[in-house]
Formats: structure tokens, sequence, C-alpha cells
């Protein structure tokens, strides 16, 4: 299959299909004029680096899931860890848009004079805000502080 063909099939760009191959992700087997030509089994390759792209690994960790031979190898601690991420992302942007939602409807004359949303606050940053107190915490740097004197 030559680049083109390679390209419409899978939706891949013709360009990140050249720099696939310049970081050895993928192999073209010849050329038929100017254009790569690659085996029908890049196809299933891309489909892997599209899967290790879209669960947010880089190009280099998705490099190293391939055998020298270029058969998968890949290493089921490394994806264990790569889902416990995820889900973890998706616990932390589920709260984000609870929090855009709840603030959406939320009576409060101030959002953050809400219990609700000072909680799903804390959910959605976790450690910038004292979860007991509600309050803004100094523990991370850039996080606007509330005073001692305030707190009391």
């Amino acid at each position: 299959m030559d680049i083109s063909e390679i390209a419409k099939q899978t939706g891949v760009p013709a360009s990140t299909l050249r720099f696939y191959e310049e970081k050895g992700l993928i192999k073209s087997v010849g050329r038929s004029g100017l254009r790569r030509v690659f085996a029908p089994s890049a196809l299933e390759r891309l489909a892997l680096i599209a899967l290790g792209r879209a669960a947010g690994f880089s190009l280099d960790e998705i490099g190293k899931m391939f055998a020298p031979d270029g058969k998968p190898r890949i290493d089921r601690r490394v994806l264990s860890d790569k889902a416990a991420e995820l889900d973890a992302t998706i616990r932390r942007l589920g709260a984000v848009r609870d929090s855009l939602k709840h603030a959406a409807v939320c009576p409060a004359p101030s959002h953050m004079e809400c219990p609700t949303f000072r909680r799903l606050l804390a959910i959605a940053a976790p450690g910038a805000v004292d979860r007991k107190v509600g309050r803004t915490s100094s523990k991370k740097p850039g996080v606007m502080a509330v005073s001692k004197a305030r707190r009391r």
C-alpha cells in the first residue's frame, strides 16, 4: 500500500506517517516512484500507535512497546499503571464537570460561599483547598493563601 492509501484508510496524514517512520515506529517496505510503500501490517501497527496516543503514551513510550522484530512487546505493569492514571484523571474531570454544572445553577451569592461547590472544588484540585475548613490552602505554589488571621 502506498503512503496515500495508508493515509486515506487511517486518517493519519502522510506527513505524520513520514514522521512515524523517522521515529522508527513504522517501516516502509519500498517505494513506488517517489512514494513510500508499506506492508498491510502497517495498518495494525498504526492502530496500536493510535490506541497508545489516546491512552496518553508518548511516541517514545510507544516505540519501546515494540520488539526489534516489530511485534508488540507490551509490559502489562505499564498498562496497569496507565489505566490507574486514567482512572484518576477521569475522577478529577468528573469533579470538574460536576463543579461547573453546580456553579451554573447554584443560588449562593458567591460560589466560594457554597459548601457544595467548595467540596467539589476540593475534589477537583486536591491540596489547593483545605477540605475541613473549606478555605484555600497555601501548600501549593501559585495558589493564593488565606491569611491565618482570617482562619480564626
